[in-house]
């Protein structure tokens, strides 16, 4: 592989067990492109697009992922904790179960129509972040800043509002009743 990447279309790029290291990509498409069980270090992704990709079981350190939109991808069991640098990343019609976010900063985030099973957002700044139409299934919502969030038409989270910052966040029927489980209250 070179060294850098600029505006290219990369199209069913295959990576598996690879080790991808020290290499930028800037303003690049990858379409349907696999990237299983590989090593991603001191990379820089900054304004790319990934469309149909599967992204499994990465293990990524000291690199940047800049101003990236996932779409229709299989970004699954990533430690995003790892990665470095993480900010304005997208992700829309995806699976990013069993991803890690603990402790980012991802304001203005879009998590929009995906599937979000066990992911973990403990102490994440989603402030003002697009979160509407996910399925949260057991993911772990622990002092989360979700201020001015949108969570219309998402479902199977629980947030409890005390230890969570829910301030102005937005959410839907019939799911917003889970913000009540904690009160073990019977509601008809």
């Amino acid at each position: 592989m070179k060294s850098d990447y600029y505006r290219e279309k990369l199209k069913k790029l295959n990576l598996t067990n690879q080790e991808v290291k020290e290499i930028e990509f800037e303003d690049c498409e990858f379409d349907e492109c696999r990237f299983v069980d590989c090593k991603i270090e001191k990379c820089k992704f900054i304004s790319c697009k990934f469309k149909g990709c599967v992204i499994s079981a990465i293990n990524v350190t000291n690199s940047s992922f800049v101003d990236v939109q996932f779409d229709s991808c299989k970004v699954i069991g990533i430690d995003w904790t790892k990665a470095g640098r993480v900010q304005k990343i997208d992700f829309r019609s995806c699976q990013i179960n069993y991803s890690n976010f603990r402790f980012l900063k991802l304001q203005r985030t879009s998590v929009t129509s995906c599937e979000a099973k066990e992911v973990d957002f403990t102490e994440t700044d989603l402030s003002e972040c697009n979160l509407t139409n996910s399925d949260f299934e057991r993911s772990i919502f622990s002092h989360t800043n979700l201020s001015k969030a949108n969570l219309k038409g998402a479902r199977n989270y629980y947030i409890d509002a005390r230890e969570n910052n829910v301030k102005k966040a937005q959410f839907s029927l019939p799911d917003a009743l889970n913000l009540l489980n904690i009160f073990d209250v019977i509601i008809e």
